[in-house]
């Protein structure tokens, strides 16, 4: 599938230019037509501050490694990333174990440059590598009556230290709606800086959906399921009240423990200037569409 638009964001709005591997190579690949995404509104852009590989690859949310923001970077090497095979099942034409190297064959890697936003009010910016979940469904073939994508995350307690404990209920799962997980924006990443991405990071596949709270950008998938009823999603099934099933980045909707009006861009530290927190994430333009006609506060 073939989209574009306008990029706002640059090499230059994430990490120092020694890090971002080789830029020739980026410059090649945009040459050839692969995208390279960012937010509407390159004057809201130029406020951005830029990250480091280090602030993107050790300050992470993993539960399944531990609840610290340095524990999945110490102990995520545990996990073991290859073979690796994604189920995709349920209103599909051709359910199966899809390996992912057969996946990948088949697939168009770009490289996308999106705002991150946590739900815990602090932000980055990231270039991914991936491919449009769209594309990956297509392969499964999705059925006329599919309404949502579930997706599950892989579970070894033996790889992963953390679930030893009842954080959540183990597996985390995640789930969108089908017209959101079929936008040209949600993507399954790879990689970042045009590496592999790191066990912390969500390899070997993650969803990123650059306009929801990070917590939907779903780490280490291993099922895909296409249902007619909205699925149960991890933190909406552990505390509803605070964390609702869409979750989409809103500064007119506080979190009940603290204000969303505001983001600390990650990279200047603990007392960062804050930052206007962007409706969407900044990607209003591309996804308010699919909102049409719905209460955004009520539907959080």
């Amino acid at each position: 599938m073939a989209y574009r638009w306008k990029n706002t964001l640059s090499d230059r709005h994430v990490t120092d230019e020694s890090i971002y591997m080789n830029r020739r190579q980026l410059m090649t690949a945009a040459a050839s037509g692969l995208a390279m995404a960012g937010i509407a509104g390159a004057a809201r852009a130029e406020a951005l501050e830029t990250n480091s590989w280090e602030d993107i690859t050790s300050y992470n949310n993993y539960y399944e490694f531990g609840t610290s923001k340095s524990d999945p970077a110490k102990y995520a090497h545990t996990l073991v990333t290859s073979p690796w095979s994604v189920q995709i099942d349920g209103l599909v034409d051709r359910p199966g174990a899809y390996a992912l190297e057969d996946i990948l064959s088949k697939m168009t890697i770009e490289e996308r440059i999106y705002r991150f936003r946590c739900v815990e009010a602090w932000s980055m910016v990231v270039p991914w590598n991936g491919f449009e979940l769209s594309d990956m469904l297509e392969l499964a073939g999705v059925q006329s009556g599919a309404k949502y994508v579930a997706f599950e995350t892989v579970l070894r307690p033996d790889e992963m230290p953390g679930v030893r404990y009842p954080v959540l209920d183990w597996p985390y799962v995640e789930g969108l709606r089908l017209d959101e997980a079929m936008n040209p924006l949600t993507i399954m990443a790879t990689g970042i800086y045009g590496k592999d991405i790191p066990n912390q990071n969500g390899a070997p596949l993650r969803l990123v959906v650059p306009w929801k709270y990070g917590f939907k950008s779903i780490k280490s998938i291993v099922r895909i399921t296409l249902t007619d009823t909205q699925p149960p999603t991890s933190w909406n099934k552990s505390n509803g009240r605070e964390y609702g099933f869409y979750s989409n980045v809103n500064p007119e909707v506080s979190h009940p423990r603290w204000s969303q009006a505001t983001e600390r861009p990650l990279g200047g530290g603990l007392f960062a200037s804050r930052q206007p927190t962007l409706m969407l994430n900044g990607y209003q333009d591309e996804v308010a569409s699919l909102y049409e006609g719905m209460d955004l506060r009520e539907h959080f």
